[in-house]
């Protein structure tokens, strides 16, 4: 039996799939920020990042009308619901990450902070290739739970570039003002890290589930 979810005239996956473009859009701006210190170019990116998270909402919005005239089971019905609301966070988040920067306004950016958003770009390109997978669970079972996989290991290689700067800049950075922004900036960006896999993990919890 096959495990396409929806009838084609009906398919919720594009609206997944156009999500996660959101994502892999938003996390590559934010990857450019990265490598200048232009406080412009910095206020021009999170504007373009937020114009972003707005198209988010309204696919959330979409998805949420969509579902609703769909004919599934209750538990296909959260759990779809529960991924797309993962990547409307997720898009919250980066957006976030973006401000961040406009606020602290950093002296410098660090290596770790690069390859940190480098990360995020990874994982977002893994969840893009993974949402069409969802069209046919059943058939596609292995291959989801390789993505999925794949962003669970890009996050611990995240929380490990990110402990490993956190005890470089307390014994290296000696402004005490500067130290606290690439702190808090890390964090930020490693919350980032995390909820990417929090998507992954909610994809996982659905395949778990029906099939």
């Amino acid at each position: 039996m096959s495990w396409r979810l929806f009838h084609p005239t009906r398919d919720l996956i594009p609206i997944l799939e156009r999500q996660a473009g959101l994502l892999c859009q938003s996390a590559s701006l934010f990857s450019q920020m990265q490598k200048t210190l232009d406080r412009d170019s910095w206020k021009n990116t999170f504007n373009e990042m937020r114009s972003l998270e707005h198209q988010g909402d309204a696919l959330l919005t979409e998805f949420r009308e969509e579902i609703a005239r769909v004919a599934i089971g209750p538990g296909f019905r959260r759990e779809l619901t529960t991924i797309s609301m993962a990547m409307d966070d997720c898009l919250d988040v980066l957006k976030d990450c973006s401000n961040a920067l406009n606020i602290y306004k950093p002296a410098k950016i660090d290596e770790q902070l690069r390859e940190l958003s480098r990360i995020i770009v990874d994982e977002t390109k893994v969840l893009k290739q993974l949402m069409p997978l969802l069209a046919d669970i059943k058939k596609n079972a292995t291959a989801i739970s390789h993505q999925a996989d794949r962003v669970t290991e890009l996050e611990h290689d995240a929380d490990e570039t990110y402990e490993t700067y956190v005890g470089y800049i307390f014994s290296e950075e000696p402004d005490m003002r500067e130290m606290t922004k690439y702190k808090n900036l890390a964090e930020l960006y490693e919350k980032a890290t995390d909820s990417g896999k929090h998507v992954a993990d909610c994809v996982r919890i659905l395949l778990m589930r029906f099939v």
